[in-house]
C-alpha cells in the first residue's frame, strides 16, 4: 500500500495538498477521482479511514447536489448508503483533497493542520 490523494488539478487546495506531499517527499500515486471515480465500496473503505460519514465528505454547495436535493436527505445509519451511492455516482461531490497514507491513515487535507498529520 502507498499514499494515494485523491485529486482535482483545478482545485488550489488539491494542488497545495500535492505540492505538500513533493516537498515533504512523500511518494504517492495520484488518482484523479473525477476522471477515474471511487466505487461505493473503496469510499466505505476511505470513510472508515477518515473516521467520517458520508455527509462529512460531501460537497452540499455544488449543482449535482441542489439537484440531488442532498440538503434535504437525513443524516442517519439508515441514509448512509444511499450519501454513498450519491458519492460514487457523482464524484464531483467529493471534498478535497483527501490523502490516504500508506500506514493506513486518511486526512481531508485541506488546511495546514491536516497536512501536518501526514508527517
Amino acid at each position: 500500500m502507498t499514499t494515494e490523494i485523491w485529486h482535482n488539478p483545478r482545485c488550489s487546495k488539491s494542488r497545495t495538498a500535492k505540492a505538500f506531499l513533493d516537498e515533504a517527499g512523500i511518494a504517492y500515486t495520484e488518482r484523479r477521482y473525477l476522471e477515474d471515480p471511487p466505487s461505493a465500496a473503496e469510499l466505505r473503505d476511505m470513510l472508515t479511514r477518515l473516521g467520517l460519514q458520508p455527509w462529512d465528505i460531501t460537497r452540499t454547495g455544488e449543482d449535482e447536489a441542489k439537484e440531488l436535493g442532498l440538503s434535504g436527505w437525513a443524516r442517519t445509519d439508515t441514509e448512509r448508503e444511499r450519501w454513498i451511492e450519491a458519492l460514487a455516482a457523482h464524484p464531483r461531490l467529493i471534498q478535497r483533497p483527501i490523502v490516504a497514507t500508506a500506514d493506513g491513515r486518511a486526512v481531508v487535507a485541506r488546511d495546514d493542520e491536516a497536512l501536518r498529520s501526514l508527517r
